[in-house]
């Protein structure tokens, strides 16, 4: 099955996505890529070819990709790359 581009619509059903199954990862992308040391919330808001768009604790965040995405396949696989790059975190 082909990828989707990655217009509005998709950007909107990654975010949703990972807002809803994945919300650590959106605060680990904030923390880690972002460099945000305390967050309360996240939320991703847009997926877009250069950058994704996070709101952190009502503020907006850009966290540039290492490179321009294709596609939603090209979105997700690098999504997965960047929280796998991250170090493991400690368990409490």
């Amino acid at each position: 099955m082909p990828a989707d581009p990655l217009t509005d619509a998709v950007s909107a059903r990654i975010c949703r996505h990972m807002n809803d199954d994945h919300a650590e990862a959106v605060v680990a992308y904030a923390r880690h890529y972002g460099g945000v040391d305390t967050v309360e919330q996240a939320r991703m808001v847009a997926v877009r070819p250069d950058a994704m768009e996070l709101e952190v604790d009502g503020s907006s965040l850009q966290i540039a990709f290492d490179h321009t995405l294709s596609d939603s396949e090209d979105a997700h696989q690098t999504l997965v790359a960047m929280l796998r790059a991250m170090p493991k975190q400690p368990t409490t």
